[in-house]
């Protein structure tokens, strides 16, 4: 007998299903599965089931979502005993038994940061048997594990789709009113596996007093004005129907205190979500906004946001509109900042002219002037000076010797008079900080001196740019971006 190849598709798909089907009815009377049954009353096979996703850095906010959840509901925790528990597909693989036996067993745990050296103890992998208006539900809840191809945290509820609805918007809506991210300080890094939500490491919330912030007159309060003073009007604001998200560009040269002042603006908004992205995380942005829409007020920190576009080579341009575009998905009454760090505002000009909006207020912050150096060699140089190590006449000598250096090399230059003077076994003099500055000024310091921040002899004053950019203020002033041309 002959059979062409149509017939025996059909007779092996036939075969197939059979083979389904008999796995399947064997394998309604497993533990797992009766239990599951028991409570849903009907067979778990006949039950949609709906599944949802969370990003991994928010499986603590799911596990104290559901907490709230059996305490306003009721419901009880099953463990899964199943050597294929991570590898299951969907949750009826489990109670079939289409991967082996599945019995009842103890919940499984893991700890996740919920913020700076603190964790918590959230299911890995469970099952919760609650109820929603009534109606039965059974949820598999487990973590995200890349290793098995599961980059995102799951929820796989069986039950009445619309119960099922009903349960998901109570879980949302109580991740974000109890998120363990809510008012923290948050780090957005890649990982290894790809994960949408990237890795999220918690901070301490800078301190950093007006007094350590040394800048020209104006440009501190300036900032600060539009980024936390605005988030503590907001309620006056939305009344008269003006738009909360700002963006602010902070941009320099290396080492002139940008991130300084960021700090400093972390530690005047307590109870307000930073999320801190570098240039090689800006791709998670769009994460990161979803992120500072659920928590509001955020501020999203956009270090060195320029790298994106030199880090893509040829498509550097479209890597960067792709990226700032997502500044755009944010309603205008969100209570948001994005704060902008750059050393290079020209790579980023065109982005942000062609659409107006995205940044609205510019602040070049530039190398520190004569009374500026003075005001930072006494900041850094405080305990020398206090207990009369160094006096006013070497801190004024030193600073009208450094015309062009950044913050970062007064620093530094403080920092190696207390070295030596410790290395050599003996206090700190006046005459070290006129040693370490002459050496530091040295044709044979120059590399160590461009690393640090100094300026060489033959360098434009303008930190490398070419000069004030059209849309940009001009340095040492404030500038909008407003209606550009």
């Amino acid at each position: 007998m002959t059979i062409n190849d149509d017939e025996f598709a059909r007779a092996f798909m036939a075969f197939l299903t059979h083979m389904s089907n008999r796995d399947s009815a064997g394998s309604a009377g497993t533990q797992l599965g009766g239990v599951v049954g028991e409570h849903l009353g009907a067979d778990p096979q006949t039950v949609e089931m709906v599944r949802v996703q969370y990003p991994a850095h928010r499986m603590a906010d799911l596990d104290v979502a559901l907490e709230h959840l059996v305490g306003q509901h009721g419901g009880r925790w099953v463990g899964i005993q199943a050597g294929n528990a991570e590898h299951a597909d969907q949750f009826l693989d489990l109670l079939t038994g289409r991967l082996g036996p599945a019995d009842t067993g103890p919940v499984a745990y893991t700890r996740t940061p919920v913020g700076p050296a603190v964790s918590r103890r959230v299911v890995r992998v469970g099952i919760l048997l609650t109820h929603a208006a009534g109606t039965p539900l059974a949820l598999l809840v487990r973590g995200a594990n890349p290793h098995y191809g599961r980059p995102e945290a799951t929820v796989e509820m069986l039950g009445d789709p619309d119960a099922a609805g009903t349960l998901q918007q109570q879980i949302d809506e109580l991740m974000n009113e109890h998120s363990v991210l809510r008012g923290q300080v948050l780090s957005f890094r890649g990982d290894d596996y790809g994960a949408p939500g990237g890795v999220v490491t918690f901070l301490a919330r800078p301190r950093v007093s007006a007094e350590q912030v040394i800048l020209p007159d104006g440009v501190r309060e300036r900032v600060i004005r539009h980024v936390v003073d605005i988030g503590r009007q907001s309620d006056a604001i939305r009344a008269a129907g003006q738009h909360l998200k700002r963006g602010v560009l902070l941009y320099g040269p290396p080492g002139t205190g940008k991130t300084h002042l960021v700090r400093h603006v972390l530690s005047l908004s307590p109870g307000t979500t930073a999320v801190l992205l570098t240039g090689r995380t800006l791709h998670l942005l769009a994460e990161a906004a979803n992120l500072a829409r659920a928590m509001q007020p955020a501020i999203i920190v956009m270090e060195d946001c320029d790298l994106v576009a030199e880090e893509r080579g040829f498509h550097s341009d479209a890597s960067l509109f792709e990226t700032l575009e997502a500044m755009d998905g944010l309603s205008g009454d969100a209570d948001v900042t994005f704060l902008l760090t750059t050393n290079r505002p020209d790579l980023l000009e065109r982005a942000l002219v062609e659409r107006p909006g995205r940044v609205d207020l510019a602040v070049a912050i530039d190398r520190p002037d004569l009374d500026a150096r003075v005001r930072l060699l006494r900041l850094y140089a405080a305990s020398l000076i206090a207990a009369g190590r160094l006096s006013e006449a070497a801190i004024q000598q030193a600073a009208q010797a450094t015309e062009g250096v950044t913050a970062s090399f007064t620093r530094e230059l403080v920092r190696r008079c207390v070295v030596t003077a410790a290395v050599e076994g003996r206090p700190v003099g006046d005459a070290d900080l006129a040693a370490e500055l002459e050496h530091l000024l040295s044709d044979q310091q120059a590399l160590t001196r461009s690393i640090l921040g100094g300026a060489q002899p033959d360098e434009d004053r303008s930190g490398g740019f070419e000069g004030p950019r059209p849309g940009l203020a001009p340095r040492g002033t404030f500038g909008y971006f407003g209606p550009l041309p």
